[in-house]
């Protein structure tokens, strides 16, 4: 099954695409004169400029909903991963990732409010709708859509599951075993798979209102917590700092991996943890109350800064400030850091046992505690963005439970990543970002070459900002923008 699942993931995740993420970045970064410099005051104050309503959630839960899909395992062992495969230039090239991503990030929420539509009282978009409506092809939508059902639905819930499991795990031990037919697992794991399915299904049973209000809630706390934590160990190896940031730049051209593996590895992981281009995004900007779809789009590109350039930065600082890493692959066995191989680094361990070196048995516990937060919480994105592709599907063919069954589906996702090997369910995950990213980047490039909507949307937005308006507003038609029913309504 590795096998497999290897082969297909270099197909995948070929050059082709890491390149295509890079250069679509840049594209869209020139085409709106670098949009994620020049507004980041406005994407600031727009995060509590809309409110809740009966039919759509707040631009800041819509960003927590966001944030808890892009914060999660990635920022944490995904970190560790890429330093691992890609050494530590690949944290360079995360950050050039998220930093051309965010304007992606724009482009592809824009668009998800642009041709958001009303469904059974609430709002939903996402690439499937801008690809249906704006482009007019429904073939393509419903790949996307199928796509997306199957990677936020059944593959990428094993890797957030699966690094809770590890982290709990090595934090209170796995000496005792039980055999199953999925083989040897440990108590600490069975206990902790079924604790996060119960929580889990009495949260996404309860709706979209539900998991927005959780969200909203925990992920700033998480955030918080882990940063402070963070910062805590950096200021007390300050003097370390600049070499650390030396080493991450030179690395990023002379790594001991490899410059292929540094720029390899670092977007493969910058993408799966950002998830600028990976179309996920889109799904919790169109759920949100906004006058205008631009000031959505620009809130998405905010939280692509928030999830690489604090988060995942403040995990790579720890792990390099502590040395508690390796870094390997085909070419070069083992070099770098104080950590052996028999260490995943496909898992949560490198951060964890960087904390440990500061504070002792309890940095273990935290990270198993804050990983259980990250990755929780981006299993509640991972459902809504699956039922909201399971909504567009059902607006032509439907059949009685689909929503009880993706529930289900994804519930036992959970499960068995949870209690399977780390190399396996990253494997899987990465097959999902992929596909989506692929599927999604194509999408909003041809859909610029149609008729630009987003890029139309955001010269409006600027020239009634700079006119000084009270109430902004948004006619489609003015602009020459089609199919977009809801804002003409």
């Amino acid at each position: 099954m590795q096998e497999i699942v290897n082969q297909i993931n270099s197909y995948v995740w070929s050059p082709a695409l890491i390149y295509l993420a890079l250069g679509t970045g840049l594209f869209f970064s020139v085409l709106t004169r670098f949009v994620q410099v020049r507004l980041f005051r406005e994407m600031i104050s727009l995060l509590f400029s809309s409110k809740e309503s009966d039919r759509g959630i707040s631009s800041f839960q819509a960003l927590s909903v966001s944030l808890s899909g892009r914060v999660g395992t990635g920022n944490i062992a995904g970190v560790a991963a890429a330093i691992g495969f890609g050494g530590p230039g690949a944290i360079f090239w995360m950050w050039i990732v998220a930093f051309l991503g965010a304007a992606t990030a724009y482009i592809e929420s824009a668009l998800g409010q642009i041709y958001k539509e009303e469904d059974e009282g609430q709002f939903r978009g996402g690439p499937a709708y801008y690809i249906e409506k704006a482009m007019g092809q429904k073939w393509y939508a419903w790949i996307f859509a199928i796509s997306t059902i199957l990677a936020v639905g059944l593959l990428l819930p094993t890797v957030q599951s699966n690094s809770i499991g590890n982290a709990a795990e090595l934090a209170f031990g796995g000496q005792n075993v039980l055999e199953t037919s999925l083989g040897v697992v440990s108590h600490t794991k069975l206990f902790t798979a079924v604790f996060v399915v119960a929580v889990l299904g009495v949260i996404i049973f309860g709706g979209v209102k539900r998991i927005a209000h959780v969200t909203q809630v925990v992920v700033p706390f998480m955030a918080l917590g882990y940063m402070v934590m963070a910062l805590g160990i950096i200021v007390l190896h300050i003097d370390q700092l600049p070499g650390i940031i030396t080493l991450i730049v030179s690395d990023a051209f002379t790594p001991m991996a490899g410059v292929g593996a540094a720029i390899g590895w670092g977007v493969k992981r910058g993408v799966y943890s950002n998830e600028a281009g990976q179309g996920t995004g889109p799904h919790a900007a169109a759920a949100s109350e906004v006058a205008h779809p631009a000031q959505q789009g620009l809130v998405q590109a905010f939280s692509v800064y928030i999830d690489t350039l604090f988060v995942c930065s403040a995990t790579a600082f720890m792990i390099l400030i502590t040395k508690q890493y390796y870094v390997t692959d085909l070419a070069s066995p083992v070099s770098g850091g104080t950590l052996t191989t028999d260490i995943l680094a496909n898992s949560p361990a490198f951060t964890q046992y960087a904390l440990e070196t500061v504070l002792g048995g309890f940095g273990k516990v935290f990270v198993a505690i804050a990983l259980f937060f990250f990755a929780f919480t981006t299993l509640l994105a991972y459902y809504y963005i699956a039922e909201t592709n399971v909504a567009y599907i059902r607006r032509t063919f439907r059949f009685p439970g689909e929503l009880t069954v993706l529930k289900i589906l994804l519930l036992g996702s959970v499960f068995y990543g949870t209690i399977r090997n780390a190399d396996l369910a990253w494997g899987l995950g990465d097959i999902g970002v992929g596909l989506m990213a692929w599927l999604n980047i194509i999408g909003i490039l041809i859909l610029f070459f149609m008729g630009k909507p987003a890029i139309k949307a955001l010269k409006d937005y600027e020239a009634q900002r700079n006119a000084g308006v009270e109430k902004y507003t948004f006619d489609p038609d003015a602009l020459g923008i089609k199919n977009a029913d809801f804002w003409k309504k």
